[in-house]
């Protein structure tokens, strides 16, 4: 069973930055999408950012131009580099891995880690 695992959450201030990452346990066949959502106190959970197999970002507009989310397949692990932050970017952030083998898609989520930013 395939688990990811994230790290690189914490506590910064306004203006910094952080890099998270989320690492597959074990290899994850067929063609994988990795991204990453945001889950706010009272708020739902929010997409952010995804990265296809071929490399194609996608972003929220809350987070364009501030993150950047990049991959290494031969470490199957997906990176959230986070600049610029604000106290609106607090939360927890969930990584995921959208995978499709022969027809039939599998979804994996990390645990997700806290990220503070203080005003």
């Amino acid at each position: 069973q395939v688990q990811l695992v994230e790290s690189g959450g914490g506590l910064v201030q306004a203006g910094g930055s952080l890099r998270l990452s989320c690492a597959a346990s074990g290899s994850i066949f067929g063609s994988n999408t990795w991204g990453y959502y945001r889950q706010a106190p009272g708020k739902e959970r929010a997409f952010l950012a995804e990265i296809t197999s071929l490399g194609t970002t996608t972003y929220s507009d809350s987070v364009k131009g501030r993150f950047t989310i990049s991959r290494d397949n031969a470490k199957n692990t997906a990176y959230l580099q986070m600049d610029s932050l604000k106290p609106e970017d607090t939360g927890i952030y969930i990584c995921y891995v959208e995978n499709w083998l022969r027809g039939t898609r599998k979804d994996y989520w990390g645990q997700g880690t806290q990220v503070t930013v203080s005003s």
